[in-house]
């Protein structure tokens, strides 16, 4: 029921309320996407033009002495600096995306004028009225860029109606500013300048529009489908077997929130007693989740099941870094800060298995360490969403766990875990191989497979913390570490209390205090990140 990957994805700090909102009617994961597309278009736009003039001029010598003549290099270069441009403002993580959105609609009327400059501008120099010479009105390549950009980049529809519009005129107006000034004398009759001109384009701008409102429609129709509750879901922040994790809004309150999405047949769901079972078991560990009120545990906001059956978690956002995270990018941690971070777990366990809920999953990706307010270094305990209540607690029904026989990590793992016997000791056992991980920087075992993880925790003896770190581990903590990797549960600390306290009573050197904490962060201050657990895969999104 468990994938490895973590919950807590990396993202750009938010927009301040300065910034331009979304365009109504569309998620913001989609408008980034539109944004991201928009530097696509503009790098096409500029190589095609590129390619487009190169090869005219290789293969027509007019074209070359054309080029020594501005009318003949000036609209190409012109448009495709503006391109170039455009495609370094859309690489920006500092541009809004509803800004980009806007700023595309800008260089879609830029660059259609740019291809009807480089095409009529100076086109009919010097010529004669010939009706040969009119074969060139009509459609362009401005046609095609108007149809091609709507689609790509959605907008709300007026907005692409007024670009459409703006881009549409680009060829009627080059045509008549080169026949005014171009040195030709070619003549536009009415007639002739509404059937080559007038109408073609007024059709593609039709077209645009309607083309824009199907789009924009289904992009509506997208974020009407992502309500959850009072929840509106904006960006897909990762995902794995079991589901799906979303940043939300709430539709009255400004507080940010993370959702989980388990889609039913990610459970093996089959029969309708066997979904109300999982529903009701679901509700009942959610609940009892959202009663915890220890600091250290991940916060349930809200849960629930929509008429398809999926279930979601609503949980709080985080800023900081997991536990995995913190060492791959920093190294091992020093005893005191260990002992520490430590401690805060055995806080939000102890009272998690007061609830008679037993973790079975605890894993660096799965502890958080993040700002609160003023405070740092602060825990929280993640993927509670998913837990497994003990053995013989009064009152359940062994039905409501039948789904939960397996789960867990194999690094983290009990030993008795994988025959399915778990209690508040195996989490404990967990816990010793993340203390083992913050020390070293390493896992307590390794293997080829899975099973071959299994395996040496079942049989193989660890090897001492300080064999395999260069930073100094006190006697006592070491200690420590090894009872909690003891193959025996009887030989453990036989609950979160006592755990705790045997950590307290390890002394270091120098310790971890407040005023260290807030220098570390000082140097290391992460982006604002969302992180959120729900009993599932993690995914770290960069």
């Amino acid at each position: 029921m468990h994938d490895d990957a973590p919950l807590v994805t990396r993202m750009d700090s938010p927009a301040s309320s300065s910034q331009p909102g979304p365009v109504p009617g569309l998620p913001d994961d989609l408008l980034r996407d539109s944004a991201r597309r928009l530097r696509v278009i503009a790098l096409i736009y500029a190589g095609g033009f590129l390619l487009g003039e190169a090869s005219y001029a290789l293969l027509d010598p007019a074209a070359r002495a054309e080029l020594t003549q501005f009318y003949g290099w000036g609209p190409p270069v012109f448009s495709i600096t503006v391109a170039l441009v455009v495609a370094a403002l859309a690489s920006s993580r500092r541009i809004p995306p509803a800004r980009l959105m806007t700023i595309g609609l800008v260089f879609e009327v830029i660059g259609a004028y740019g291809i009807a400059f480089a095409a009529y501008w100076g086109v009919y120099r010097g010529l004669a009225y010939e009706p040969a010479h009119l074969e060139i009105f009509g459609l362009s390549f401005v046609a095609p860029w108007i149809m091609f950009f709507t689609i790509v980049s959605p907008n709300q529809p007026w907005r692409a109606l007024l670009a459409a519009i703006g881009a549409g005129s680009a060829v009627p107006v080059t045509l008549v500013l080169t026949v005014a000034y171009g040195g030709t004398s070619i003549v536009l009759t009415p007639s002739l300048w509404l059937s080559a001109l007038l109408v073609p384009y007024f059709m593609i701008v039709v077209t645009a529009w309607v083309g824009a409102r199907v789009v924009y429609s289904l992009g509506a129709a997208v974020s009407k489908a992502r309500e959850l509750g009072s929840y509106r879901l904006t960006d897909r922040l990762g995902g794995g077997g079991m589901g799906e994790v979303w940043r939300a809004k709430h539709r009255m309150l400004a507080r940010p929130a993370a959702i989980k999405l388990i889609r039913p047949d990610k459970l093996g769901t089959g029969t309708r007693e066997s979904q109300a079972t999982l529903r009701h078991r679901f509700e009942r560990e959610a609940q009892a989740t959202a009663l915890m009120r220890s600091p250290h545990t991940i916060d349930v906001y809200d849960f629930g099941m929509t008429a398809d059956g999926t279930f979601y978690y609503v949980m709080e956002l985080l800023e900081g870094f997991d536990l995995e995270t913190l060492v791959q990018r920093f190294g091992p941690l020093p005893s005191e800060r260990a002992l520490y971070l430590l401690r805060q777990m055995c806080d939000s366990l102890a009272e998690a298995h007061e609830y008679e809920l037993i973790h079975r999953d605890i894993k660096p990706a799965n502890v958080y360490l993040c700002r609160r307010g003023q405070p740092v270094d602060f825990v929280k305990l993640l993927d509670f969403g998913l837990v497994k209540p003990r053995h013989g607690s009064g009152g359940r029904d062994p039905n409501l766990t039948a789904a939960h026989q397996a789960g867990g990590t194999p690094a983290y793992m009990a030993p008795e875990q994988a025959c399915g016997e778990v209690d508040a000791r195996s989490d404990l056992y967990a816990v010793g191989c993340v203390a083992y991980w913050l020390v070293t920087g390493e896992l307590v075992f390794r293997g080829r497979t899975s099973m071959q993880v299994m395996a040496h925790h079942l049989q193989t003896a660890p090897e001492r913390p300080s064999h395999r770190s260069e930073l100094p581990i006190p006697a006592a903590f070491e200690a420590v570490i090894l009872s909690c990797l003891e193959k025996d549960p009887a030989r453990r600390p036989q609950n979160a209390a006592e755990l705790d306290a045997a950590l307290a009573a390890c002394e270091t050197g120098t310790p971890w205090t407040p005023d260290r904490a807030r220098k570390w962060w000082a140097l290391h201050e992460p982006t604002v990140v969302a992180g959120q657990t729900a009993g599932g895969a993690h995914v770290h999104v960069v």
